[in-house]
This record gives structure tokens, C-alpha cells and sequence, in this order.
């Protein structure tokens, strides 16, 4: 669906061409097409790596309520404790819930 859009869930994240750069930037190692197949894993990358800018053009397209569920399921190992603390602050989680870890068999 390259071109109008990849998501999962009830959170949607046109492919656009501002996103495919955002995209670019905060999941580096990876196509946009393929960053933005799983976006509560692209905004938790987004919350850890995004500029000021990149956060304003992704809230064009992520509501407040999609941003509280991305937090509820942001995957273990990407977003760092301070990102953690201040998005969860952003959106009135205080104090913040413990950070998602990784659970190694």
C-alpha cells in the first residue's frame, strides 16, 4: 500500500512523503514501507529519535488516545527512560508506569 498508507489497529500513518523522511530518520536501518507496518513500534523509535518537527508532523496523524495506546504496548529494548518518563508526563501518566523489559527465557 505504498503511497496511501500503512498501519495496524486503529492506529493509521499515511505514507506521505514528510513521513517516509520522518521515518528515514528514526528507524534508520530500515525502509519507511517496513517502519511504518508496525507503528506503535515506529512512534515508540519516534518518541525515543524524532526532532521537535518530525513529533509535529506525525501528530498531524496520531491522536492523543493512539499515542496512550502506543505507550500501553511500546515494545521492550527501544524507548530509553528519559523519552519514557517525558512521554508518559506528556500525556498525564504520572508517575509513569514501569518501563517495558525484555524477558529473556
Amino acid at each position: 500500500m505504498v503511497g496511501t498508507g500503512l498501519g495496524i489497529g486503529l492506529i493509521f500513518i499515511p505514507l506521505t512523503p514528510e513521513i517516509q523522511a520522518v521515518a528515514r530518520r528514526v528507524i534508520w536501518f530500515e525502509e519507511p514501507e517496513r517502519a511504518l507496518q508496525n507503528p506503535v513500534r515506529f512512534l515508540a523509535y519516534a518518541m525515543t529519535y524524532a526532532t521537535h518537527e518530525d513529533m509535529q508532523m506525525i501528530r498531524h496523524y496520531v491522536t492523543d488516545e493512539q499515542f496512550r495506546e502506543a505507550l500501553d504496548q511500546v515494545p521492550p529494548g527501544i524507548i530509553d527512560q528519559r523519552s519514557w518518563a517525558y512521554w508518559n508526563l506528556k500525556f498525564n501518566r504520572y508517575p509513569a508506569p514501569p518501563l517495558p523489559v525484555r524477558q529473556l527465557p
